[in-house]
């Protein structure tokens, strides 16, 4: 079998598509995609078409290796967001040529299903309340919110008065046995997180995420000691040497990769099993779309310290499409008790349906996030 084709397929409301074509008629799908650099990141999937037009698409930890380290530069958003699609497509056709799922090509399975969350509320917090009682009334059993709106590096008491009012308001809406997640989103710095990370303890928190910028790990020595809840982080990070410091340190309870932004299934397994090692938990990130997802699932299936999976469904960055709109079995992501199963069918489970993707892909998007401005005129964290 020999690869023959790779084309990207941009399509609303802010994803990238790739669809890799083989002499044998199998056809493998991934999602390489960074929020609002769709464009680049496709650029840099022609680049390593170079690569890969010719080669058999089943020899994916050579071709991996080969994308990674063929080049002097290598690593960053970009790079590992293109190796992300690529490698997915290709778990896709290796699974597809074998008819099994990607969960069995990497060992089988340590569950059936997994716990999934969903997001409460936009990037500016209102309603939040409303918002997890709908979500729990579907089903689920964790939300996620945003922390705040934007915060300067030293803020107001009432900035952070706000903040816990919102998190009381969703505590007291879904009670104390529905997980809530706090996303500070970045937006945070140190000398409010201190804060924050202090006042919302109170409030029960599943974990808080992203406390302070990735860029930033040393002050979680100073912010971790502050609350006993779990801090987590890590779709900003993307590969095994990102994580290896943020794990030997030890100030990281959940991590988060994104198997469109941490270099696939190949790479991502590799950072869930370095984590493991370290008795931390895996919370895979995924706003993003279906194909994303059942790669996130079928290594959700073999990675044992998983916990819970984000998803896209409803969110409020989804407009005009949605998850399941670009696949034909929708009820291969069928919610139920607040889980979702683990798809069985081969490679990554879920059809793709393609009509609908070439008929979006003729109106494409041109994403990007919100440019904020503190009071002062300086730019803030969105």
């Amino acid at each position: 079998m020999k690869i023959t084709r790779l084309t990207t397929l941009l399509v609303p409301p802010r994803w990238l598509f790739l669809k890799i074509e083989t002499d044998e008629g199998v056809t493998g799908w991934g999602e390489p995609v960074i929020e609002g650099r769709a464009h680049s990141v496709a650029a840099v999937v022609e680049e390593l078409a170079d690569y890969l037009v010719g080669r058999d698409p089943r020899n994916i930890e050579d071709l991996w290796t080969v994308m990674y380290r063929g080049g002097f530069y290598r690593g960053g958003p970009l790079h590992m967001s293109a190796i992300a699609g690529i490698d997915q497509a290709l778990w896709d056709i290796k699974g597809k040529a074998l008819g099994v799922s990607v969960s069995e090509l990497l060992g089988g399975r340590v569950r059936e299903r997994i716990r999934v969350y969903s997001w409460i509320g936009g990037d500016r917090p209102a309603d939040t309340a409303n918002a997890a009682r709908d979500a729990v009334a579907r089903g689920f059993s964790a939300v996620k919110m945003n922390a705040s709106e934007e915060l300067q590096f030293v803020d107001s008491h009432p900035k952070v008065d706000a903040v816990l009012a919102n998190m009381a308001a969703v505590r007291e809406a879904v009670g104390g046995d529905i997980g809530i997640g706090v996303d500070f989103h970045g937006r945070v710095h140190k000398p409010m997180a201190k804060i924050l990370i202090k006042e919302l303890e109170q409030y029960r928190p599943m974990f808080i995420e992203e406390p302070v910028l990735s860029e930033n790990y040393e002050a979680l020595k100073e912010l971790a000691p502050l609350s006993c809840a779990p801090i987590a982080l890590g779709e900003r990070l993307y590969s095994r040497w990102d994580f290896k410091r943020i794990l030997a340190e030890g100030y990281v309870d959940i991590i988060q990769p994104d198997v469109s932004h941490a270099a696939g299934i190949t790479e991502t397994r590799k950072i869930a099993s370095m984590a493991e090692a370290y008795d931390v938990a895996l919370a895979l990130h995924c706003p993003l779309g279906p194909i994303a997802l059942a790669a996130c699932l079928q290594l959700d299936g073999v990675c044992y310290n998983a916990f819970i999976q984000e998803q896209s469904l409803g969110i409020h960055y989804n407009q005009g499409n949605d998850l399941l709109d670009y696949v034909s079995n929708r009820e291969v992501f069928a919610y139920e008790d607040g889980f979702v199963a683990i798809p069985n069918g081969p490679g990554l489970g879920i059809d793709i349906n393609e009509a609908y993707v070439q008929e979006q892909a003729r109106i494409g998007h041109r994403w990007r996030n919100p440019i904020w401005r503190h009071a002062d005129g300086s730019l803030a964290e969105w």
